[in-house]
């Protein structure tokens, strides 16, 4: 694999303000930064992102990776990030094929911030190839603790979407970011330039995606293109998420919170494997 040469740009993820409480006393308090990014692909411009900033270089490849612009991390040569012109210049190898006819059409989604793809969501959906095994019940209860107890800008600021990628009960990544889309897409940059194989979990899924904000049809796709056969998030699931889960055979868990949750498609990739919490009684 060749992979790109990579800025390391950094920016600070909060700033501190002076706010007043309900008692008319002036707090300082901290709150998330926002930012544009505008992304240059072999100096055409092509998209502006609203993002927290904490890792633009992985952002900007997953985010061509999930807009299926590039196929791989190779056709990248460099990706150069400078908060000073708040702008990432994208060199590829060999260009892009088409890339004016296949930006030409977006469809804007419920992203927070309102995300946008290029062309047919549902575009090759059917060529998509997820791993077998199973999403252990124990393995669930781990990881939504992992994520109660990581130390967060949402803990400390709030206003943050966060995504995070599990091997097992292991927590290989946590982001957060103004809105999920970007989370996940930084999420994508981040395991295409991984050159390590998976770990072996037997019959465990080996890597299982977690967010906090509801399951869309944009979720669940960038998800299953990732090669992640399992989603845990904290809220719910749309409609057109719940049938692009069933379509690909996606494990889709949402309203997970302490040991509480609800499968919304694909119930067979689950082992219950812990005793849940009593039922409630119903009347």
């Amino acid at each position: 694999m060749r992979l790109p040469q990579l800025t390391a740009a950094q920016a600070p993820l909060t700033e501190s303000i002076d706010a007043v409480d309900e008692h008319g006393q002036t707090r300082r308090i901290h709150i998330p930064a926002e930012r544009d990014l505008t992304v240059y692909v072999d100096k055409r411009e092509l998209v502006t992102l609203m993002t927290l900033g904490a890792h633009p270089e992985w952002l900007t490849l997953g985010y061509l990776l999930n807009q299926r612009l590039v196929a791989s991390v190779d056709e990248i040569e460099s990706v150069t990030v400078d908060w000073d012109v708040n702008a990432v210049s994208v060199k590829t190898r060999e260009g892009i094929d088409r890339i004016e006819e296949r930006t030409a059409r977006r469809v804007v989604t419920t992203g927070c911030g309102q995300g946008s793809v290029f062309g047919g969501l549902m575009d090759d959906l059917d060529r998509v190839e997820l791993p077998s095994g199973v999403l252990r019940q124990s393995q669930l209860y781990a990881i939504v603790d992992a994520i109660r107890l990581k130390e967060s800008t949402y803990k400390s600021a709030g206003s943050v979407h966060a995504c995070a990628l599990f091997r097992g009960t292991e927590l290989a990544l946590f982001v957060e970011d103004v809105g999920r889309h970007n989370a996940v897409d930084t999420i994508a940059g981040w395991m295409a330039l991984q050159t390590d194989a998976p770990r072996d979990h037997g019959d465990m899924l080996d890597k299982v995606f977690y967010t906090t904000g509801r399951l869309t049809s944009e979720m669940v796709i960038k998800s299953a293109q990732m090669g992640v056969a399992a989603v845990v998030s904290r809220s719910g699931i749309t409609q057109m998420g719940l049938q692009v889960a069933r379509r690909v055979g996606l494990c889709a868990v949402g309203r997970a919170t302490n040991k509480h949750f609800l499968c919304y498609a694909n119930p067979q990739r689950l082992l219950w494997d812990a005793v849940p919490p009593p039922a409630p009684e119903r009347r």
